[in-house]
């Protein structure tokens, strides 16, 4: 880490951006750059109309050259936005990147002052003063490097963990795929069809799962849950949780017989409790690895401690009843976030009936009926009284757009009711189906030629919430509700309900606590940013796809899994990663070793070390993202952050107040 100044007079060039019209249609960018001309340190100053342009960073390349300039100022956008490229041009021009300032004059100004031009003029003056002071005090600095494990962490094994597995897998990455259940599949594995193809579900998503679990550059942990994560990026080091299966894998054959002779049967949760499973089972015929678990909280073994029939008659003895969890330690450059969506929980809506009526059912649920491996084969049928239905409702946005549960668009919602409305219709063509809409949302390849092939078929769409759903004494049920085309209340009775139930995040908390991630204000888990960086986290190394990260279909599922995973394989191909020397830094001789730095930093990047007897606080340089709530709170000013100083903060503040006084 170089942190000497340099010896030589400050020679400061000032740079200006037109942006188009962004800033110049409002700041006067002429008057700007004779003002940034007479600051102290400023040895040449001047306007151009795009500095993000190969011209514009020519200009600054040219100038840095041709007059010596060893500080670069640039008004333009946000840093967010193009301080990379700035940093990039200064460094081809001789300098130290860090010797860049950037000011914001766009987001912090002509934007928000569209119609103040004199006012935003003056602004622009106080910032680009700001820049140039603090400029006055920049220092050049090193990044830092270290070495990357080549290997992944994907956590997840649904449609989104199986298609970034085996993209980073196919480039020669090791991947340990960790799920939670015992099968890959997640929630993709539960539909019967999918959208607007009518591909059958498990036809195409089986073959990846079986491809991932045979790929010799993965490892499935299936079963198995993330309990702690350290190190940084290119390093982290991973325990993850087994638990016990009770059934040894490697002798298992999956013959059933285990399951044919258990006495207990529950509901089955695959096929959303509307059939039964054993206590020892496998949670659909599909399974990957197709191995028999037993449930401890309904074996009657575990919780009564007699039965063990499984065990006596298990041809293979693989029934192992002295299985232990067991802890796996793992070494990984990245790590690849994508543990899906949970459905809404439809009996939240009173109004709708969900768990008081049973003809009442949630599409998931219609999903696993309509499925020929699901509890009734294929057969769509009335739970109340096991006949087929004759008029079926869909009701659209149950937990989405709505101010009282979730204010989002599920986006899936739409597509899987005219799906099923067309399997209603296949099934019976005569039946009376209506879709009960708030806006039908077909956005995606060929899904609005889709809906109208299902109202060809005679599906009837009605655009209107319904305000409530009644029971009659012979299960039917009538909907109140009103057509919005028509301004007028109607009622009608159907024999069965189907409610769309938006998507919900996965209940992550504890490992998003471990990872130190952001989620969004509806709680999935928060992008870089949604255009420009939108598999990356705040959190380098990390990454984040699939629902996860926000609802989405199968094919945008899919289409962001592989950008994950691209992304991860850039970093690990580098073989090294450069850090960011924007860091806190711990000054020994002021430290007292308090610790409340260590509390307060957010992504556990500084420790406290006793040295010659004395507590004192250390800083990871990797893992300190520079934020400078250490600094804040450290009470002996001990911690200075590198590139914000005091002294460059106040020079700051000292140039915005006397320019603001002139």
């Amino acid at each position: 880490m170089k942190d000497e100044p340099l010896k030589e007079p400050v020679r400061i060039g000032v740079f200006i951006c037109h942006c188009g019209s962004n800033i110049a249609g409002t700041v006067n960018v002429e008057a700007l750059a004779e003002f940034s001309g007479k600051l102290p340190g400023v040895e040449f100053s001047t306007h151009y109309v795009y500095l993000c342009s190969d011209p514009g960073q020519g200009l600054i390349k040219d100038n840095v050259k041709q007059r010596g300039l060893n500080r670069v100022v640039v008004a333009a956008c946000s840093p967010r936005m193009h301080e990379e490229t700035f940093r990039r041009t200064v460094k081809e021009s001789g300098l130290n990147p860090y010797l860049l300032e950037v000011a914001n004059i766009r987001e912090q100004c002509s934007w928000v002052h569209m119609n103040q031009k004199e006012a935003a003029t003056e602004k622009a003056k106080a910032l680009v003063a700001a820049a140039v002071m603090k400029s006055l005090h920049n220092e050049p600095l090193e990044p830092l490097t270290i070495e990357v494990e080549k290997s992944v962490l994907v956590v997840g094994g649904g449609v989104a963990g199986i298609q970034a597995s085996l993209d980073l897998a196919d480039q020669g990455f090791k991947v340990y795929l960790v799920e939670k259940q015992p099968s890959l599949g997640g929630h993709m594995a539960q539909l019967d069809k999918t959208f607007p193809t009518l591909d059958c579900s498990s036809c195409i998503l089986t073959p990846k799962m079986v491809e991932a679990s045979r790929h010799e550059n993965i490892e499935l942990l299936v079963y198995s849950e993330v309990k702690s994560v350290g190190g940084n990026v290119g390093g982290f080091e991973v325990t993850v949780l087994r638990k016990p299966r009770f059934v040894r894998e490697e002798l298992c054959r999956a013959c059933g017989l285990c399951a044919e002779k258990c006495p207990v049967r529950v509901p089955n949760e695959f096929d959303m409790g509307l059939g039964e499973r054993k206590a020892i089972y496998i949670p659909f015929p599909q399974a990957v690895p197709l191995k028999y678990t037993i449930d401890p909280e309904h074996c009657l073994y575990h919780q009564k401690g007699v039965c063990r029939v499984c065990e006596k008659f298990c041809p293979e003895k693989a029934v192992d009843f002295d299985q232990k969890p067991v802890e796996v330690k793992l070494k990984v450059g990245a790590i690849v976030i994508a543990t899906g969506y949970e459905p809404y929980d439809c009996s939240q809506k009173y109004e709708y009936g969900y768990g008081r009526y049973k003809n009442v059912i949630t599409n998931l649920e219609f999903e696993r009926m309509v499925s020929a491996s699901g509890p009734t084969y294929g057969q769509i049928l009335r739970p109340s009284d096991r006949k087929p239905p004759r008029r079926v409702a869909f009701l659209q946005c149950v937990g989405s757009r709505d101010v009282n549960s979730n204010k989002y668009c599920s986006r899936i919602c739409c597509m899987a009711s005219v799906k099923q409305a067309h399997q209603v219709k296949e099934k019976d063509p005569s039946s009376d189906v209506v879709i009960f809409y708030t806006d039908l949302r077909c956005f995606g390849k060929g899904y609005e030629e889709f809906l109208e092939r299902v109202q060809g078929e005679g599906v009837k769409v009605v655009r209107g919430r319904v305000a409530e759903v009644l029971e009659d004494v012979s299960g039917n049920l009538r909907l109140r509700y009103e057509n919005t085309y028509l301004g007028e209340v109607f009622e009608e009775e159907f024999d069965l309900v189907v409610l769309a139930a938006g998507l919900i995040p996965s209940d992550v908390e504890e490992l998003r606590t471990i990872l130190k991630l952001s989620t969004t204000p509806d709680g999935f888990l928060a992008e870089a940013h949604p255009k420009l960086r939108p598999v990356e986290t705040f959190t380098d190394g990390i990454y984040v796809c699939g629902t996860a990260q926000g609802p989405k279909d199968i094919p945008d599922t899919v289409a962001q899994a592989s950008a994950a995973a691209s992304r991860a394989s850039a970093l690990l191909s580098k073989g090294v990663v450069t850090v960011e020397p924007i860091t806190a830094e711990v000054d020994e001789d002021r430290c007292g070793g308090c610790g409340l730095c260590v509390q307060a930093c957010f992504f556990n990047a500084i420790e406290l070390e006793v040295r010659e007897g004395m507590k004192r606080s250390k800083v990871n340089q990797v893992l300190c993202k520079g934020c400078g709530v250490c600094g804040a709170t450290c009470p002996s000013g001990a911690i200075k952050m590198r590139h914000f100083t005091d002294e460059q903060l106040k020079s700051e503040v000292e140039a915005i107040l006397s320019t603001v006084r002139r």
